[in-house]
């Protein structure tokens, strides 16, 4: 699991970061909303703390709902009825008041990233965008009814990319879920794999390349 930790208060960031690593959590830290707009499309989930230097974290949050579904729990020492509630209504999944047990806010995000998985579950794990159905369960994928026979590299990547439809997901991000690491030095394998999938597909626009940054379904 992928965290994105925003906050500015470095002890605590330095100290919740640490505690999120024993855990087995992969953990990106910033100090900066804006830094956060940059990285989130990374991240499984993200923690955000309200008071920022450059942007309010009511901003950061709507401004990354807005183009993700991305669990977000906000992280704050305000405990204010009024906070948690526009908290929620930006898009929060969750707000956490400080101080806080470690094992209370492990919970929750072991929640929230059910809730998360249980939403693209609920559908019988079967998605359609246009011509494409993928079926995740029987790991089939048919276009205008027809199957497609793909490779195992090539049904993992298009599962990944159909997760959130019109989410980009980062060249980085999908090295990591597809193939385990981050394709440092490898400027091919994605490439390859990704022409040969929109070439079975045969979809024209199904998958779009953004340019400098990754892919992403378009549609559904």
């Amino acid at each position: 699991m992928r965290v994105l930790l925003i906050e500015d208060d470095a002890e605590f960031r330095d100290e919740l970061s640490e505690r999120l690593v024993e855990q087995g959590m992969d953990t990106v830290t910033v100090d900066r909303g804006r830094a956060a707009l940059d990285h989130f499309a990374e991240a499984d989930v993200v923690l955000l703390d309200l008071m920022l230097p450059d942007i309010d974290g009511f901003a950061v949050c709507q401004t990354i709902r807005a183009s993700s579904t991305v669990p977000i729990i906000i992280i704050s020492g305000r405990n204010d009825e009024f906070d948690r509630v526009l908290g929620l209504r930006m898009g929060a999944d969750d707000f956490v008041v400080k101080p806080y047990r470690f094992h209370e806010l492990a919970a929750r995000i072991e929640a929230v990233m059910r809730r998360a998985r249980g939403a693209w579950s609920a559908g019988g794990s079967v998605k359609e965008f246009g011509e494409v159905t993928l079926d995740l369960l029987r790991r089939r994928v048919l276009v205008n009814g027809e199957e497609v026979t793909l490779t195992r590299k090539e049904f993992e990547l298009l599962a990944l990319l159909a997760h959130e439809p019109g989410r980009t997901f980062t060249r980085e991000h999908i090295m990591r879920e597809v193939w385990g690491h981050d394709g440092a030095g490898d400027t091919r394998t994605l490439g390859v794999h990704m022409t040969g999938l929109r070439k079975k597909l045969g979809v024209a626009g199904l998958i779009e390349t953004v340019r400098g940054v990754g892919f992403r379904v378009v549609g559904s």
